[in-house]
């Protein structure tokens, strides 16, 4: 059981990306001490043993440290990537010209290969492609039968194998990669608890990982950085089981000045369907290198909790920065307090109004809608500071979750991998139970005592319980109003 967290003091959860700066037991239970919830395996990088290795010491870590540390394997997808420029940075020069062929072996300032076998044939004169997230933009001048030529239109140092983004109407290659697969074998069966799904264009894609139903199996994330994402957006919200904005490839997608308007729009949806909504890409970049972040960066962050995000994510800021652990700390700050000015009641009036046209009457998931309002209600009116929801699946927390209620969230489950993907929800503290109760009721009953044994709940407190009516229910259609003895 783990140790008492007491009153929860932050809503939106932290995702931190663990890579060579954060592989020691020592910073990464300084990380998880600091306010990770979710450590994420960037598969872009490493083989499978090395990432199966940062999974297997994350898991024994974070039972030390007795917390509900969700993992999360992002998959590389049809990632194109530059042969290695090496260790050392090298300066691509603006107004130079480069050579463009297709290769893996190593890149120079003269002459960049790239891990494209018809890279070629599908980019044309006129594309602009980005390397390394923005660190330099070429555009192609010249296409000949075996290389192709291009401009640095705007230079910069670039290291190691940076992506080279390609425009997604280009690329022929489908999502899941054949090596997505192969890597989701491994850590489907050591038990991991997501999984994040790349350059995603349709729901059919989703469709097409082919695991089964969380919590039986992960929950897939769904990334949002192509322009055909956006076009299908609905569609993927409803297959997957969060998504994440993926900011870098979206903005190479997109005008920039159309990047904000649509993170509103995408984690707006999101929480309407109560999926959990991940905020990404260099939010606390500057910490890389320095011990603090811009002012523009904390206002990011501050903005992507008032945008509604579940989850904010680091990325190369603890991957490879200077002080991981204190960047998780900066990043737990910055979002403690603007979830503190969070307009609680103003966002709660707009999902229930998103959702009293969305389901049909009767259907499982009207019922949850309409006991999912009639708990924040409770809690908002009579002043209960304390949500108890119990779930097989999760769907029931997640729920109540994208009400953003100021009461606490306990999300309680005896599958112990949905109390692991329940640290990706909004506001949710997870709970595990023993799994010995015969019915709902008796879980109601048992998660109660636990919550106060933990010190969430205190003897004499009035705490709101949502659950299903039996084991089988597959909708919140219980709420009971519960005084703690």
């Amino acid at each position: 059981m783990p140790a008492s967290l007491n009153r929860v003091k932050r809503r939106t959860k932290i995702i931190a990306t663990i890579g060579p700066a954060c592989d020691d037991d020592a910073t990464l239970k300084g990380m998880i001490d600091a306010g990770m919830d979710v450590a994420r395996i960037n598969m872009s990088h490493g083989s499978i043993e090395e990432g199966l290795e940062r999974f297997h010491n994350i898991r024994r870590l974070s039972e030390e440290c007795g917390r509900h540390v969700g993992i999360l394997v992002d998959l590389p997808g049809p990632k194109v990537r530059c042969a290695t420029f090496g260790d050392e940075s090298v300066r691509l020069q603006s107004g130079s010209v480069v050579e463009l062929r297709v290769g893996n072996d190593t890149s120079t300032a003269d002459v960049i290969e790239v891990n494209y076998d018809t890279l070629v044939a599908d980019v044309q004169v006129g594309d602009r492609l980005n390397m390394g997230d923005g660190r330099a933009i070429l555009e192609i001048t010249e296409k000949n039968p075996d290389k192709l030529l291009a401009t640095i239109v705007h230079g910069g140092k670039v290291s190691g194998r940076p992506g080279m983004h390609v425009p997604s109407d280009r690329l022929r290659i489908n999502t899941p990669t054949p090596e997505d697969l192969e890597i989701l074998d491994a850590f489907v069966e050591v038990g991991v608890d997501m999984v994040a799904l790349s350059f995603v264009r349709s729901a059919h894609e989703i469709r097409r990982v082919g695991t089964e139903p969380h919590p039986r199996g992960p929950l897939i994330v769904a990334k949002i950085e192509t322009r055909a994402a956006v076009e299908n957006l609905e569609g993927i919200i409803e297959a997957s089981g969060a998504v994440m904005v993926a900011r870098g490839d979206l903005g190479n997608e997109l005008s920039l000045e159309e990047l904000p308007i649509l993170q509103k729009e995408i984690i707006s949806k999101c929480i309407a369907l109560g999926r959990p909504a991940i905020t990404a890409t260099q939010m606390l970049e500057s910490m890389i290198d320095a011990p603090a972040p811009t002012r523009a960066e904390a206002s990011d962050v501050a903005n992507a909790v008032w945008d509604g995000s579940s989850v904010v994510m680091l990325s190369g800021e603890t991957a490879v920065g200077a002080d991981p652990i204190n960047v998780v700390r900066t990043m737990g700050r910055i979002a403690r307090r603007a979830d503190e000015e969070f307009d609680h009641e103003g966002w709660a009036h707009r999902i229930a109004d998103l959702r009293m046209t969305a389901a049909g009457a009767g259907s499982s998931s009207a019922i949850t809608d309409a006991m999912t309002m009639a708990a924040w209600r409770a809690a908002s009116e009579l002043g209960v500071q304390t949500i108890v929801a119990v779930s097989g699946t999760g769907f029931t927390v997640r729920s109540m979750a994208r009400f953003r209620p100021e009461a606490n969230i306990l999300g309680f489950s005896a599958d112990p991998r949905t109390v692991k993907q329940l640290a990706l929800s909004w506001g949710t503290v997870p709970v595990s139970l023993s799994g010995q109760a015969n019915s709902n009721e008796e879980m109601a009953v048992e998660a109660v005592a636990v919550a106060k044994a933990l010190g969430h709940v205190s003897a004499g407190e009035t705490v709101a319980v949502l659950a299903g009516a039996n084991a089988t229910s597959q909708s919140a259609n219980v709420l009971r109003l519960v005084k703690v003895s």
